[in-house]
């Protein structure tokens, strides 16, 4: 299931290896609330692998729209089960004064994520 959110940038973090196998970058848009204009969400995306320099051409302060997929986790450790959810951006496209297409088309079935490397206390 893919979705789409439209807003300004405001956040992006440099791309982080967690192991050999797999990289990911976060970044971060300012989406207007449409219930109560006073109070924008932030919303924290997630690019990883050959993903992470899908965000490269963009500035702070561009409106962009970016298709992603939700996708959940469950992590046990020492008897403590949490759940983790994360936005993985899959396409992100400039908005206004011209389209700036990144991103590939929607996967057919989402990556399987290599197992964890090294001592980390979370699962991603």
């Amino acid at each position: 299931m893919a979705f789409e959110l439209t807003g300004k940038l405001i956040v992006k973090e440099d791309t982080v290896k967690i192991s050999d196998r797999f990289q990911k970058r976060e970044f971060v848009i300012d989406v207007p609330n449409e219930k109560n204009p006073e109070w924008n969400d932030t919303i924290k995306f997630q690019i990883t692998q050959d993903r992470v320099e899908l965000i490269e051409p963009f500035n702070i302060g561009e409106d962009v729209k970016v298709a992603f997929n939700i996708r959940g986790k469950k992590w046990e450790r020492d008897g403590k089960v949490n759940y983790f959810t994360n936005l993985e951006a899959w396409r992100i496209d400039k908005v206004g004064g011209g389209n700036v297409p990144s991103g590939a088309p929607m996967p057919d079935q989402l990556e399987e994520l290599p197992p964890e490397e090294g001592g980390d206390d979370f699962p991603f």
